[in-house]
């Protein structure tokens, strides 16, 4: 039989969490990064780790699951980084820096990040320690699958492009324990892979099968998108790559 295709495997995790009922706000969960029952539980299995501990700058997805965790970040006084939807300005991530700010709940959400937060270009960031992954699916070997758009991967490329991530930056992403699957998960050279999964009840350490991606894999994006994103337009510009 021939393996499930990625869009396959999203349909059937998005449906298996409403079934059971551990799917919450926004609802339906079809379409995004699933928020669900036990995502604070997640975030403090997180926070007890020390590659958390020992990490001062953090980027995030803007996901509703991962909230709580972008708080704790917050409130342990870690410079968090989220980016702008679709990377589509020229300064492509908000900066939220606690020591700037008084309402990390806020902050913590979407909306509330852009409003308290501060647009960055990359030449304004610092080395990330720590990037928080927002998933619909993950396998035990550290595969992973998102929503679909392939924004996570991409800001990590543009990241290692840019010398803001490398090897050394670990790679995590909460989940509810129905998001873990058994089977393979197709893996391309532009796709990120976890170095941990943490759950309301435990914490993964992956098999790290795959290696991470070195940079942008600029044969993988349609002209289209390097055109709609401004600091991949001004690379392929400089690289010949238009």
């Amino acid at each position: 039989t021939m393996p499930a295709s990625k869009e396959e495997i999203r349909r059937r995790i998005w449906d298996l969490l409403m079934q059971e009922g551990v799917a919450r706000f926004p609802l339906p969960v079809q379409g995004r990064i699933p928020n669900f029952v036990g995502a604070e539980r997640a975030a403090y299995h997180l926070a007890q780790l020390s590659a958390w501990r020992e990490a001062r700058v953090i980027k995030a997805n803007p996901d509703s699951p991962q909230r709580p965790v972008r708080e704790r970040a917050l409130r342990a006084g870690k410079t968090l980084y989220m980016a702008v939807p679709r990377l589509r300005k020229a300064k492509p991530f908000i900066e939220l820096d606690p020591h700037r700010l008084d309402d990390f709940r806020r902050a913590s959400t979407i909306r509330g990040a852009f409003a308290l937060g501060r647009p960055i270009g990359l030449d304004e960031m610092a080395h990330v320690d720590l990037i928080v992954a927002g998933s619909v699916a993950v396998n035990r070997e550290g595969a992973r699958i998102g929503k679909g758009g392939g924004y996570s991967d991409l800001e990590y490329a543009i990241g290692r492009e840019a010398g803001l991530v490398d090897e050394a930056t670990v790679i995590v992403t909460t989940v509810h324990p129905l998001q873990i699957v058994e089977e393979e998960l197709e893996m391309t050279e532009h796709d990120i892979p976890v170095d941990i999964i943490v759950t309301p009840e435990e914490v993964i350490y992956t098999e790290r099968r795959f290696p991470k991606p070195q940079g942008i894999c600029w044969d993988h994006l349609d002209r289209e998108k390097i055109e709609r994103i401004p600091v991949l337009r001004a690379w392929g510009g400089r690289c010949g790559r238009r």
